[in-house]
């Protein structure tokens, strides 16, 4: 052989070598991860958010390493402080808004260096705003689950009713206009309810009364929570000088008050869910995801789905929103693969991916403004862009307040004004006991 085919040889046989190595390690690293574990507690379905890694591993060669746990919201606060106390903390957490209070001082905000201010505000609808604060972001939005309206397209038909309701008069209507409580309540000879337009004033067997009594005031001006002196959130509710709450109280009670004229319902009755798929309930207020829940309970109720109602002027739009969002725990050492990993879980094609599959529509309005053929959610994303929450003690914390004070006006043991004033200091003591 010629010293020129030796050459030619030799750097042959080099180029397979670095080939076959170059290959060994491609290959290598599909299965394995370019990212450490991490473990995530949350409030989120486990099925739900085990599936949704799944699908995007099985699409990327880098793979994610998450171990979820699901916990119980009654006791995930107990249960997440316990686990930090003796070193066994997740790295992040996965709940609602209304659910972050009582555990900010256990996150470590996402800084703006990070995330920048304007970049998430771009990025997400309004309600996310509810994460800033002067440190940083609470939490990175992940799911949106907006309060929307479910009504019987047969009661209203054969009642001679063409459309549902927009606006809150619309059940109580006029002396000369009869709303629909006149038109869709049925009481027999006894006066027991039989069949009701609407079901509220009572929050016992009401599904989503919090949620409901909320949008109300939140309709009406009054966010129910503010900062305080130091930035502290403490209860608006009867704090404002216009009495932005009163209005909304009395509206909601009227309807289980039997000296009304509204008067459609009482805590005697089942379940206003029950009572919507038994065809005994013309609107039930509910969540957006609940609808797969509606037509598997009964597949023969004729039902449509609308926009929560507003106010007719006045006040400005808004419907609850339950928002999930991924929160970093201050405890973690592995804070920043965290953060990258929830970026992942984030960004807008698995995110537009998770709303298909939740029904439900995305937390981010580049998302929601490519719109969409779905009748339903048209509707969704209509909800999701006026959706609002605030930060709470805890859902059933504030759901105690508020039934107190919604049953002691029904009950007539106290004026409105007087039953928000307590209220208001008795939510105090609770907001305060959560931030300790």
């Amino acid at each position: 052989m010629t010293k020129f085919q030796i050459i030619t040889l030799a750097i042959f046989v080099v180029c397979i070598i670095v080939g076959v190595a170059a290959f060994a390690l491609y290959k290598g690293s599909g299965p394995s991860t370019s990212l450490p574990p991490i473990t995530i507690w949350g409030t989120f379905p486990a099925s739900t958010f085990d599936q949704y890694v799944s699908d995007i591993n099985s699409a990327s060669t880098n793979q994610l390493s998450i171990s979820y746990v699901e916990k119980d919201p009654s006791s995930f606060a107990n249960d997440f402080v316990n686990a930090l106390a003796t070193g066994q903390g997740p790295d992040a957490i996965l709940i609602p808004a209304d659910m972050i209070l009582p555990e900010e001082n256990k996150i470590t905000p996402v800084p703006y260096s990070a995330l920048p201010q304007r970049t998430f505000m771009d990025t997400y609808v309004q309600e996310a705003q509810t994460y800033l604060t002067a440190d940083g972001i609470l939490a990175v939005p992940f799911t949106l689950d907006p309060l929307v309206m479910y009504w019987n397209r047969d009661m209203f038909n054969a009642a001679g009713l063409a459309t549902y309701p927009r606006y809150w008069d619309e059940f109580t209507g006029t002396d000369l206009n009869p709303g629909l409580v006149q038109k869709l309540t049925v009481k027999d000879q006894n006066a027991n309810i039989r069949q009701s337009a609407i079901a509220m004033g009572s929050f016992s067997n009401m599904t989503n009364a919090r949620e409901v009594l909320g949008s109300l005031l939140m309709q009406l001006g009054n966010p129910i929570t503010a900062p305080g002196q130091g930035g502290a959130p403490v209860s608006a509710l009867g704090s404002d000088p216009q009495h932005l709450s009163i209005p909304g109280l009395q509206y909601f009670a009227q309807f289980a008050d039997p000296a009304s004229t509204a008067y459609s319902w009482n805590a005697s009755l089942p379940n206003d869910k029950s009572q919507f798929l038994a065809g005994a309930l013309a609107t039930y207020f509910g969540f957006a995801s609940e609808i797969a829940d509606l037509r598997a309970k009964n597949p023969n109720l004729n039902f449509d789905v609308a926009a929560l109602p507003q106010l007719r002027s006045g006040g400005q739009k808004a419907a609850y929103g339950r928002m999930y969002g991924f929160s970093l725990v201050h405890t973690s050492a592995k804070q920043n693969e965290a953060f990258q990993i929830i970026s992942i879980l984030t960004s807008p094609q698995h995110i537009a991916q998770l709303s298909k599959t939740m029904y439900i529509p995305p937390v981010q309005t580049s998302l929601i403004a490519q719109g969409s053929s779905d009748p339903y959610m048209t509707i969704f994303d209509q909800e999701a862009l006026i959706s609002r929450t605030w930060l709470d003690a805890g859902p059933a914390a504030s759901s105690q307040v508020f039934s107190s004070m919604i049953g002691s006006i029904v009950s007539g043991q106290k004026q409105p004004d007087q039953a928000v004033r307590d209220a208001s200091d008795q939510y105090n003591v609770i907001l305060q006991q959560a931030q300790q």
